[in-house]
Parts: structure tokens; sequence; C-alpha cells
């Protein structure tokens, strides 16, 4: 049994530790808002706040929605890095920026800690039924001894190298899903337009080179207009912005990402980032409607 403190317990932060809690392990649930820590607690976690909770775990898990959000709970006065143990291993699941996660890395190593990068891939379904993808960045003795814990919350977990490349992943696999959302997008308000039937359209589509698990797990939703967040536009949003950051620091030309980039702050202008970034099919439907005098 490892004495975790989890720290954000969002839509998949929640059903991440519920995980770790039905593994045996002993979980200190830190939240702002306190609905998501009493149903923890109702299955044996205990409640806490930063401070005195990573001052008494082995393992800090952090996930939580952008850059500064990780590293005010990180180097900030009362948080992790100034409470933890040495020795503590905080593996930081959140979506952030790489060059952040290279530096926590390095603030850590200043304290005696131990910093992996752990993002995830699945959404709020992956998060529930423990399948999610976990792209790795570290030294490898810490990411070995994170794996079990990482195993109890995902399917796919893969060390891709030294500290901010498992964010690096991250940001491509967000490349490629948001490119995946658009293209489904598009392919549904083509297919409405011809009269085809679309479950029957979904279906053959995806048994052949066009299925993926983006279809598979956003079709129906967007064939029904149900656009309940498993993943937020907002959350998308800001995940792009890393990814052409990091491109246009590294000299690499996202052509399609930049414009699918475009897409999604348009779609969040108008008033749709708390919706599912599946809703990118509001856009396309609006870019394809007529003027009403046409």
């Amino acid at each position: 049994m490892t004495t975790i403190a989890f720290i954000g317990l969002g839509i998949m932060g929640e059903p991440m530790a519920g995980h770790l809690i039905d593994g045996g392990h002993d979980l200190i649930a830190v939240n702002r808002s306190q609905g998501a820590v009493e149903r923890l607690v109702d299955r044996g976690a205990r409640a806490g706040h930063v401070a005195a909770a990573v001052a008494e775990a082995e393992v800090v898990i952090t996930m939580l929605p952008d850059s500064p959000d990780v590293e005010a709970v990180a180097v900030g006065g009362d948080g992790i890095y100034a409470n933890a143990k040495p020795g503590t291993l905080h593996i930081d699941c959140s979506s952030i920026r790489p060059d952040v996660s290279r530096r926590l890395a390095e603030d850590g190593a200043q304290r005696e800690l131990r910093v992996i990068d752990a993002p995830v891939s699945g959404g709020q379904a992956g998060a529930v039924e423990a399948t999610l993808s976990i792209m790795v960045g570290g030294a490898d003795a810490d990411v070995e001894e994170a794996r079990p814990l990482l195993e109890a919350m995902g399917s796919t977990v893969v060390h891709v190298g030294p500290a901010g490349a498992g964010q690096t992943v991250k940001a491509a696999n967000q490349l490629i899903v948001a490119g995946h959302l658009e293209l489904l997008a598009e392919a549904i308000v083509f297919l409405e337009a011809h009269g085809v039937d679309l479950e029957a359209a979904v279906k053959v589509l995806g048994g052949g080179l066009a299925g993926s698990a983006v279809l598979d797990r956003k079709a129906a939703g967007m064939l029904t207009r149900t656009f309940d967040p498993g993943f937020r536009i907002d959350l998308h949003h800001k995940d792009l912005g890393i990814v052409t950051s990091a491109a246009r620091d590294a000299g690499v030309a996202i052509p399609l990402g930049a414009h699918v980039a475009q897409l999604v702050g348009a779609l969040r202008a108008q008033g749709h980032g708390g919706l599912d970034h599946s809703a990118l099919l509001l856009l396309v439907e609006h870019l394809s409607t007529p003027p009403k005098d046409a």
C-alpha cells in the first residue's frame, strides 16, 4: 500500500483516483470543490489540503487543467516541493507545456524529489474504464516505480523518454485527435447533405481504413448532437496552443494542425468552450449553412 496525495479531481481525475483506492492504496484527496473529495472519502479516501497531504505522501499525483495550475501547486510556498519529504515521487498527469515539465523536474531535483510527466489520453470514458493511454517522461527508475500506479489507471503505459517527453507526445496526440474530429465532423455534414443512412455509413467507415478510436467513441454523440463533455473544447484549445507553440519553437510546419487550432479557437469564441471537443460539428454546420436571404 502506497500513501498517495492526489491533487485535481475533475471529470478525469476523480475516476483515476478511484482506481487507486480500489487498488488498496491510502489516498488523500485534494481538490478545490469538495463534491469529488466527499465521493472519494465515501470510497475509502481521506480528505486533505496540499501542504499537509504531500508532507505525508510517498507519491503525489497532479491532474490539473494547465501549466500555471501545476506550477502554482508544485512550487508555491504551500505547494508540493516546499512540503514533500526528500525522495517523494511527483507524477504529473496533467497536459502542460513540455518546457514547464522539464523545469519542474529540475526544480524537484533541487529539493531531492523525483518528478515524471505522465499525461493521459482517452477522455472521461478512458478514465472511468481505466483504459487510458499514458505517455511517460522521466528517469528510468522513477518511471518503473510509478508503473504499477499508472497501470491501475490506464491500459497502455509507455516510457517515451526523459523529462518533458511525455508532454511532447501528448501534444502530438492532441494534434492528431483534433484533426480526426474535424474531418469526422466534415464527413458527417457531407453525408447528411446527401441523405445517406448515417448509422450505416459510420459502421462501414469504422470497419475500414477510416476507422479510429475517435470515430468509435465520438461519432454516435455527434450524430445525436450530444456534446456532454468528455473532453472540453476549452482544454483542447489549450492543448493546441501548446503544440503550435512547440512546433514553432522547433521550426516544424504543421499547416493542417494550425488550421484546426484556429477552428477550435473559433468555436470557443462562439461560447462553446464547455462542450465536448466533438462539438466541432457545430462549426462545420455553421460554415455549411447558407444565409437565410440566399
